[in-house]
């Protein structure tokens, strides 16, 4: 029989069964139900009718989202490193899993900074705050010393109810700003900071994206310009395209150690003026996926020119604990600013990032970070404020993490030792495996790589035969040679077309992340996947040729 209903309140009433009403229906809902229901608005529920009446007729229903109604913006966004090349890695590695057969036991993912997915292990004293933040009940252990009680318990004491998992300020729980901002004084050397101008942030990616909303406005001529190094890291193209910005490439000098030249700087600007309105200028320190580290004096010149043209800077610094090379140096460019005195240090506005994903820490998967902004007119921080409300708050635990990246362990506490050997031992071994990379890339025919400076990448630059160059066809010819490399070897690096290079040159980015044993392994199977990649495009009579950088060398 099929049974008919009614909503009263919100449950499902039987209104009859084979046409009788039962009597605990009042009789106004009989006479409101009287006649065919679906004068009524009622609809049989009826799966099986439903599904003959849509196949009888023709078609189903349309979707609301498809390509040709997705935002165009999204459309737009690329994200080299979870791009194309990752997704093949992902099959193959699957592959792998089920026992089909390829010329390598394992996929090794050199596409990102993900450290401890290359294995690197937890700093401890991290790891024991957070845990007792998340689970307060270990205070009373034995197991944990007392300067990681210590914190957790501040941390705790700033929470709502005492917990974790409690929403916290959108700016982030008082007293880790609180920390962060002595932080910052004691890192450059006294000069002021108030944790007022303290932002806690999804990594650093949250507060860059927070940042660039603010900043985009304008129609046509008057579109915001935003300046960005090329190479670059791809989050920066992504969120322009987003945002319906317009990119202004300015290029860094390959040939000079990738370093930033503030004449490419004034020229990247200038042609930008034609067609938009510059407002920002986004800089990399140490650099993704160059690895430079700029000059102190390269940054005074950097904040003179955006004084000089009233350009908003952001400077990315989620890197300046990881410099290698020892005639390099991390200044910060608030630091820098306020060197130059109060004339610059006033006015030049100045969004600043860090995060837990780099550094000697690799704590990616918390998704901590901050921002400090400088100069902000009081207005559009409240406005920024109301942004960042949209999203609650930063997870909180995050949030702890970054408090004991700036507040770690000093020499009189107990943890002092452990965490310090810890920290050296990771910064050491990157310097280590920076210095290898380098060496053994640069040994290889027809491939130039620059000294590895900071962060965590290589980014060398090879030489593609012409012939190879023309097989690419639909792709660009560094991926068709990332992907040959992934399909060969197994090795997954990230084509330089995806970071932006200068035109007819080409490159790949790798991290430095795996252990020595197993990066010197991967350098050497791509070192003889390039030798055969060069015989198999190059004619036999021809030698190789160099990079287009050693011959600006010679």
């Amino acid at each position: 029989f099929l049974l008919q209903f009614v909503l009263v309140g919100r449950s499902p009433v039987v209104l009859w069964r084979s046409g009788s009403l039962p009597p605990c229906v009042s009789q106004s809902v009989r006479l409101q139900t009287q006649g065919p229901m679906e004068q009524f608005g009622l609809k049989r529920f009826s799966t099986a009718e439903a599904t003959a009446e849509t196949r009888d007729a023709g078609k189903l229903r349309e979707k609301i989202l498809t390509m040709e109604t997705l935002n165009p913006h999204v459309k737009a966004v690329e994200y080299a490193v979870r791009g194309p090349i990752v997704i093949k890695a992902g099959d193959i590695e699957r592959r792998l899993q089920q026992g089909v057969k390829q010329p390598f036991t394992e996929v090794i993912k050199a596409n990102i900074g993900d450290a401890h997915a290359m294995g690197q292990q937890p700093i401890t004293f991290l790891r024991q705050v957070v845990a007792l933040c998340c689970f307060p009940e270990l205070l009373d252990s034995p197991a944990f010393p007392d300067d990681a009680k210590q914190r957790a318990q501040r941390i705790l004491q700033g929470c709502g109810g005492h917990s974790l998992g409690s929403y916290s300020a959108s700016q982030g729980v008082e007293c880790i700003r609180q920390d962060i901002a002595a932080y910052i004084e004691q890192r450059d050397q006294g000069i002021p900071a108030d944790w007022n101008n303290i932002y806690l942030t999804t990594g650093a990616s949250d507060g860059i994206m927070s940042i660039l909303k603010l900043l985009v406005s304008g129609q046509g001529s008057s579109r915001t310009g935003v300046m960005i190094p090329i190479p670059q890291y791809p989050l920066y193209s992504a969120a322009i395209s987003e945002l319906e910005a317009v990119q202004i490439n300015y290029y860094l000098d390959e040939a000079n150690c990738w370093a930033l030249d503030i004449g490419e700087l004034r020229r990247a600007y200038r042609a930008a003026k034609q067609h938009c309105q510059p407002r920002v200028l986004c800089i990399i320190n140490p650099g993704n996926p160059t690895g430079q580290v700029q000059s102190k004096k390269c940054i005074e010149e950097v904040l003179h020119f955006a004084y000089e043209e009233n350009l908003f800077v952001m400077s990315d610094e989620v890197y300046q604990d990881n410099v290698y090379s020892p005639d390099c140096q991390f200044h910060s460019f608030k630091k820098v600013l306020y060197e130059m005195g109060p004339e610059y240090s006033s006015s030049v506005e100045l969004a600043s990032f860090h995060s837990t994903s780099k550094g000697y820490t690799g704590e990616c998967g918390f998704r901590g970070g901050y921002m400090e902004i400088l100069n902000m007119d009081p207005e559009v921080k409240a406005q920024l404020v109301k942004l960042l409300s949209v999203r609650l708050c930063p997870p909180v635990s995050g949030q702890a993490a970054m408090d004991v990246i700036v507040n770690p362990p000093r020499r009189h506490e107990a943890s002092y030792t452990q965490f310090t050997k810890e920290k050296n031992s990771v910064l050491g071994a990157l310097a280590e495996k920076a210095k290898m990379t380098e060496q053994i890339l640069n040994s290889v025919p027809g491939m130039k790589c620059n000294p590895v400076q900071g962060a965590m990448y290589a980014f060398p630059q090879i030489f593609i035969p012409p012939r190879a160059v023309q097989e690419a066809l639909s792709v660009a010819p560094d991926m068709l040679y990332c992907l040959k490399l992934l399909e060969e070897t197994g090795i997954c690096v990230v084509p330089g077309s995806g970071f932006g290079q200068q035109e007819g040159t080409y490159h790949f980015r790798m991290t430095i992340l795996p252990s020595a044993e197993k990066l010197k392994v991967l350098l050497e199977k791509v070192r003889d996947f390039h030798l055969r990649f060069l015989q198999e495009y190059s004619p036999q009579e021809a030698p190789v040729r160099r990079t287009s950088q050693e011959h600006s060398e010679t």
